[in-house]
Order: structure tokens, then C-alpha cells, then sequence
């Protein structure tokens, strides 16, 4: 997978959307919105405005699944085996082949210790595999940094862009923070678009969206990095990287 070319794709959309709400803004100046010969109200505003949430969390969560996938996914095509994984990275395998994070009968947990020992015995190169997200509904900067660290990826963030998605915008959040925690509400039923919306403005949303796809920006490079610097694979196995370019 392209992560440069996902992430731009997925954030154009975003983008095009504020886009249409800057343009409605405008023709407030002018008089009441409309499309067709439907006038727009000031409720039907709000809640276009709110979706910018639920649109920015989903690029939030999608850039997570992205670049985990795809660290699981050079490890496998790659013809790497198990013992050639550096540690971090093994110890993700072993959790999702041995299934150790999951409860198990006597006879299931005996089954799937033998195909894992197996797996190790026959030393084969490793078939397709996923890394185990977690973070399901809960993707913010945060839980970013904390999956990188599980993967062993150094998540190279700028200080100004680090700054800028971490200064508090509002109920003591910055910009990931807020995307998520209004995104749930929202999922949730907790808060109504209606009010989600309710004193906010197109550059508001602007801001916010321009702070969240910057970092995220920088977590994708951090991870296309990891993969094609193959720091995913020990250091003693691991090949000049030169040999692959």
C-alpha cells in the first residue's frame, strides 16, 4: 500500500467538504444559504459543521490501520521469518499467533500451542498476518504514540507540528484529543450534531483539520521510514538497505 497516496486521497475528501462549507459561509454575507431553491437553515448548518468530526476522526483511525497493516504486511512479503523479526515487532506476532490475549479453553489453548509450535519448528517465512489494532474508537495522538512504541517505530513528530496538535483547543484538548472525543460523543448518542455544531465556523474546523493531518502527515513518514529502512527486522539480520534500492 501507498500511505502517502491513502492519506492524501482520504484527506482531499475533508478537504473538498470545508471547501463546500466556506463557500456557504460566504453566502450567508449575502443572505440565507441555499441549494436548489432550498433555503439552508442555521440547524442544517450545525450539522453539516459536526460531520467534520466524524470525517476527521475517520482519516485519524483509518492512518492508524494503514501503516500498522503495512508493517505487517513487509514483514510477510518480504520472506522474513519469526526469528528474523526484531523484538518488538515478534513479540506482536506471538501475540496474534499464539492468540495469547484471548481466554481459551483447556483443548482450544492446547490446539493453537501446537500449531504455534509448529509454526516455529517448520521455520517457514512468515505467512500474512495482522498486527492487533486495538484502539477501536479511541484513536487520538496518544494511542498513536502508544502503538508506535508496541511496534518499536520512532515516531519522529516536528516540534511545531507536535505543538500545534497538542495546544488546547477547547474542554482541555488538543486537536486529536477533541476530533476524538467529539466524534464519540457523537457515535454514542451523547450529543446531538445539532448542538456538536453550535458555535463553530468553517476556519474553526480549518485549523483543526490542518493540526490533525499535519501530524499525521509526520506519523505516516515515520512509519514509511520504519518500513523502508526495514528497522521492523533484528539488526543482525537485518540487510543494507542500500540492496533493495
Amino acid at each position: 500500500m501507498d500511505l502517502d497516496q491513502a492519506f492524501s486521497e482520504r484527506l482531499q475528501e475533508i478537504e473538498a467538504y470545508i471547501e463546500l462549507l466556506e463557500a456557504m459561509e460566504r453566502q450567508v454575507t449575502k443572505g440565507p444559504p441555499h441549494i436548489g431553491g432550498s433555503v439552508i437553515t442555521t440547524q442544517q448548518q450545525r450539522i453539516l459543521y459536526s460531520s467534520v468530526y466524524l470525517q476527521l476522526y475517520n482519516l485519524v483511525e483509518a492512518t492508524a490501520t494503514w501503516c500498522i497493516t503495512a508493517v505487517a504486511q513487509a514483514a510477510a512479503n518480504g520472506g522474513w521469518r519469526p526469528v528474523d523479526l526484531a523484538a518488538n515487532l515478534r513479540k506482536e506476532w506471538v501475540r496474534k499467533i499464539a492468540r495469547t490475549h484471548i481466554a481459551l479453553n483447556e483443548d482450544n489453548r492446547l490446539a493453537t500451542t501446537v500449531a504455534f509450535c509448529n509454526t516455529l519448528l517448520k521455520s517457514d517465512p512468515l505467512e500474512p498476518w495482522e498486527v492487533e489494532l486495538g484502539g477501536g474508537g479511541n484513536w487520538d495522538d496518544g494511542e498513536l504514540e502508544s502503538i508506535t512504541e508496541r511496534l518499536g517505530c520512532e515516531l519522529d513528530i516536528s516540534l511545531p507540528v507536535r505543538t500545534a496538535a497538542k495546544r488546547i483547543i477547547r474542554d482541555d484538548k488538543g486537536s486529536l484529543g477533541l476530533v476524538k472525543y467529539l466524534r464519540n460523543k457523537l457515535a454514542h448518542g451523547e450529543m446531538s450534531f445539532d448542538e456538536c455544531g453550535t458555535g463553530v465556523t468553517a476556519a474553526d474546523l480549518k485549523d483543526i483539520k490542518d493540526r490533525t493531518a499535519n501530524y499525521l502527515r509526520e506519523v505516516v513518514a515515520s512509519f514509511n521510514r520504519f518500513i523502508d529502512n526495514r528497522y521492523f527486522i533484528d539488526s543482525e539480520r537485518r540487510p543494507y538497505v542500500g540492496a533493495f534500492i
